[in-house]
């Protein structure tokens, strides 16, 4: 990919090559996808190949490239490329699947658990409802499951930073979705109250210790168990963070929902090569 800067005495801009590390097939998906929306809506032109347009839009999205930038090492306004960029997105997202989908996806192909965890996106501090006391920052939460394996399969709405993991998944009906679909779901204690059959549990989120209650050996023991089932979650919250787009987004809400499927389907593109 290309990209420009201005010396400070000169107005003539030096354009420059930079690795993009993604692979052919993701490059490949994103023109195709391109390709068959052009087609769709008839429009047969566009001043660059459907090719360039995927790299020129992936290259912003993987690393935050400004869009003043590429336009410039492309000979194309920087309205075009924010066009592009979220015309592409948009066609990504709708790629992205439902819960419900998601999670049959998940018993199709023998699974008996998914993982469920909360996430703060860190954005700038325009809005006191995005204040995450317990992250300290500014951000918008979103819930997120994976897999045993930790693949991202599904990915909620923007909520504002200060929302709780509870309250998010009691807004998406998760636990009815996990009953509905045969599944169990591994949290951590940020989901505790959310599944209150002590009988038959859908989520399992371990013990913790109270004024009353000490937490004995075997607790523990099944805390640890219970973590270690866990950790591919935060493995797929790394893949998704690898988008340095995320690292502090400038968006609202219903474009940052947009964005995080868009970033899903290219991160599972990624993951499965």
């Amino acid at each position: 990919m290309t990209n420009t800067k201005k010396h400070a005495n000169d107005t003539c801009p030096f354009v420059y090559q930079c690795r993009l590390s993604l692979s052919t097939r993701t490059v490949n998906h994103l023109a195709d996808l391109l390709r068959r929306h052009l087609k769709a809506i008839r429009s047969r032109w566009r001043i660059l190949p459907p090719g360039k347009i995927a790299v020129i839009v992936l290259a912003v999205v993987r690393h935050d490239e400004r869009l003043a930038d590429m336009a410039g090492g492309n000979d194309v306004s920087e309205s075009t490329v924010r066009r592009w960029r979220d015309e592409l997105i948009a066609l990504l997202a709708a790629q992205a699947p439902r819960l419900d989908r998601a999670l049959k996806k998940v018993v199709n192909q023998g699974g008996e658990v998914v993982l469920i965890d909360g996430t703060l996106i860190r954005t700038g501090p325009a809005d006191r409802r995005n204040y995450s006391g317990k992250h300290r920052s500014h951000g918008l939460h979103f819930l997120a499951l994976t897999d045993e394996n930790g693949r991202l399969i599904w990915i909620s709405a923007a909520r504002p930073g200060r929302t709780h993991d509870n309250t998010a998944a009691r807004h998406d009906h998760i636990l009815a979705h996990l009953r509905a679909a045969g599944l169990g779901a591994l949290a951590d204690l940020g989901f505790r109250g959310l599944d209150n059959d002590i009988r038959d549990p859908v989520i399992v989120t371990g013990y913790t210790a109270s004024r009353t209650h000490k937490v004995t050996a075997g607790q523990k023991e099944a805390n640890r168990v219970l973590a270690v089932r866990r950790a591919p979650v935060e493995h797929g919250f790394a893949h998704l963070k690898n988008w340095r787009i995320l690292t502090k987004l400038r968006t609202d809400p219903a474009h940052a929902t947009q964005l995080l499927r868009a970033l899903l389907v290219l991160t599972n593109l990624e993951v499965d090569r």
